[in-house]
């Protein structure tokens, strides 16, 4: 596990997933086996890994990732796994594909469409299982949006809207919430490069593959101060407002934004809405309004709204358990790297995600819609 001094690998990938699997007893294969994940940490922060390593009582952690790769016998790693910085993944990937490991990553897998298909090719090529954390698709507020949309609630589905994003702290009177580097276009950073993987595997799997892209970008805010307290200009995007067009004709638009304070109730949220019926869908909750519970507002500016518009909306219900959606999808490439069989969330997934976040940028660049061709090896 590579980059689990970060936030995200630290927290949602070391603890809640693979630690969360050892605590329930592993990782039941269902045909009498039962997988047990033996995390070692790699990273350059050699005092940083002892203590998360004596933290959780892991036996195993080192800052050369080639000693880990090339290890054989008991000390031989089967999965790589990277939640580096995007900079620096694709040589890492790159090495432990040659090295003959399974890989897992999260994304984008590149900074370029270039780079990631590439990395898909050479896992294809290697024979390796790969696979690129696709959370949100795991999310309570999404799993319901889905369960409307495979029960036929929406009938046609006409448009997608999504507001993402919440004010990150400039870092002089307040520590930021995310690292420096995603500020900096010349380290990988910048809210499309970071969002847009994430809007494409959420719209394909959804709604429907995306066929075209037009995106307006912004830096709102052009002076930070980075995690020593020295201040530096932003040179990425923090803000981005695209519109997109799927292969249907339903079209999408998803604003995504480091500077915008939150008034929603979380900070995600789709509204769809169908001929039959709308949903809102965020993190955990969703709620629907059939068609033939629509009321008939009547636009009067002279008087104040007198019906509570949020009130008339319907609790999707939970119908189930649902878990943290990093460690059901750490749970299903674990499975896959076992057992085998098809697995639709690999690089290839991952290298669309990229793919829209290029076309997206250069849109930005240009003021025009580009269309977005479909991806094959």
């Amino acid at each position: 596990m590579n980059g689990v001094t970060g936030r995200m690998g630290y927290h949602q990938h070391l603890v809640r997933s693979l630690l969360a699997i050892r605590a329930q007893g592993g990782l039941d294969l269902g045909d009498g086996r039962v997988l047990w994940p033996e995390p070692v940490l790699v990273g350059r922060r050699a005092d940083a890994l002892r203590a998360i390593a004596e933290r959780h009582g892991l036996a195993h952690w080192s800052t050369d990732l080639n000693a880990v790769l090339a290890a054989r016998g008991e000390d031989a790693v089967d999965v790589y796994f990277d939640a580096q910085a995007t900079a620096a993944r694709p040589d890492s990937l790159r090495r432990a594909i040659a090295a003959g490991k399974h890989v897992y990553t999260e994304k984008p897998t590149a900074r370029g469409l270039a780079d990631a298909l590439e990395l898909a090719r050479l896992a294809e090529a290697a024979g390796v299982r790969h696979g690129v954390v696709q959370d949100k698709l795991f999310l309570p507020g999404l799993l319901k949006l889905k369960r409307l949309i495979d029960g036929g609630f929406f009938g046609e589905i006409l448009s997608v809207r999504g507001e993402f994003g919440y004010w990150v702290f400039e870092g002089d009177w307040q520590d930021a919430q995310r690292p420096s580097w995603n500020y900096r276009a010349e380290d990988g950073g910048g809210i499309t490069m970071d969002m847009f993987p994430h809007w494409e595997y959420v719209l394909h799997e959804l709604f429907g593959r995306v066929t075209s892209v037009f995106a307006h970008t912004a830096t709102h805010v052009p002076r930070r101060w980075d995690e020593r307290g020295k201040p530096y200009p932003a040179t990425a995007d923090d803000a981005v407002y695209a519109l997109f067009r799927l292969a249907n004709g339903t079209v999408a638009q998803i604003n995504s934004s480091w500077a915008v304070r939150v008034m929603r109730d979380e900070l995600v949220e789709f509204q769809v809405d169908g001929v039959h019926g709308s949903a809102v869908a965020g993190l955990r909750r969703c709620r629907a309004q059939h068609r033939s519970a629509t009321p008939r507002p009547v636009w009067n500016p002279d008087l104040p709204a007198a019906e509570a518009f949020r009130d008339q909306w319907q609790e999707v219900p939970d119908n189930g358990d649902f878990e943290n959606g990093f460690k059901a999808q750490w749970e299903l490439f674990l499975r896959h790297v076992a057992l085998g069989g098809p697995y639709r969330w690999d690089l290839l997934a991952g290298a669309r995600g990229v793919q829209l976040a290029e076309l997206g940028l250069r849109s930005a660049a240009r003021g025009r819609r580009f269309d977005v061709p479909e991806l094959a090896l």
